[in-house]
């Protein structure tokens, strides 16, 4: 923490109006909490705020009132994703930002082992059959010697990669840049050698942080690419694939199918043809929400929070320029 300062240090806390964090105040001992659910409320909150934890990171609402802040140390986001705080007053500052990396690993690993499994063992055709009392039996697919490219190969993508090795799947990954050795992939791929990787993947996840490198990633030239017995399983930013593209791609059976939990507009408007797709498999963004995260987020702020008051350097911080931080 910044010497001189001797009262207790304000932290201001950006929140939806109906899903305030829970205890903040038993949990982050030693700060006084100020709380926004609007510009107007954080722009007060700001004017002698050290620190903000920001929950309703989609509003906007930081952006607006930053000018309001005079003494602001530190920017925390309960996210992985930072895409929607990266604003220009913001990247430009010296004003630290850290993010919610490693909270939501393990929950959306299994989320995606659960869809690859759903594909495989067609649940969502049992499930259909079983609401039209049907009998019907089919042979189904074994996960094992299958291959799956995991494209982001951060800690997301990392945990990802360690549980579907565990269930028998060959796992390749593509990064920023190619590494030659990975302990978690079998080989890691650059960006640039996405196309060359994609036909021979059977499962493609997308765990990628949205910049202007991944803004639809996923268009046409990548489905056309893909193998047309692969499934998309997206559960980075909405952004990275593009959806007219992929709606034509599964239209046009270019591929097998889609897991979705995350799009370029959420919610998902109700008369979306995404809806309908047999093949397709749409969750509300909560890959990674098991229960109790709400709780594990604010007790994982209140550990950083401890380490700045100690003078401690912060955990999980973000390349602000590149919108990302180091993998652990």
């Amino acid at each position: 923490m910044e010497e001189g300062i001797s009262r207790d240090p304000v932290v201001a806390v950006l929140h939806d109006p109906e899903d305030p964090p829970p205890d903040m105040e038993t949990l982050v001992p030693g700060a006084k909490i100020r709380r926004a659910s609007d510009a107007g409320t954080l722009e007060q909150a700001l004017a002698d705020a050290d620190v903000v934890l920001v929950t309703d990171f989609r509003s906007g609402a930081l952006e607006s009132a930053w000018p309001a802040a005079r003494s602001l140390q530190w920017v925390h986001a309960t996210s992985a994703g930072v895409d929607a705080l990266l604003f220009p007053a913001l990247v430009e500052s010296n004003v630290p930002l850290t993010n919610a990396r490693g909270i939501f690993n393990a929950a959306i690993a299994e989320h995606v082992l659960g869809v690859m499994l759903a594909f495989a063992k067609d649940i969502p055709g049992s499930v259909r059959l079983q609401d039209a009392h049907r009998w019907r039996h089919r042979d189904t697919e074994r996960l094992a010697d299958r291959r799956l490219l995991v494209v982001g190969a951060g800690s997301i993508g990392r945990t990802v990669a360690k549980l579907a090795r565990a269930v028998g799947l060959n796992v390749s990954g593509v990064a920023r840049s190619a590494r030659r050795e990975d302990s978690d992939f079998d080989v890691v791929h650059g960006q640039d050698g996405l196309a060359d990787a994609l036909p021979e993947a059977d499962f493609v996840v997308v765990a990628a942080p949205l910049t202007d490198e991944t803004h639809h990633l996923f268009d046409a030239s990548a489905f056309a690419a893909m193998s047309p017995r692969a499934r998309l399983i997206n559960i980075g930013r909405g952004p990275i694939v593009e959806t007219d593209a992929l709606v034509t791609a599964l239209r046009e059976n270019r591929i097998a199918g889609a897991a979705l939990d995350v799009f370029e507009q959420e919610p998902l408007p109700a008369d979306h043809p995404l809806w309908d797709f047999p093949q397709v498999l749409v969750t509300a963004h909560m890959a990674g929400d098991f229960l109790g995260w709400r709780r594990a987020l604010v007790e994982q702020f209140a550990e950083n929070f401890r380490r700045w008051r100690a003078g401690e350097p912060l955990f999980n911080r973000v390349d602000k320029r590149r919108g990302y931080g180091r993998a652990a």
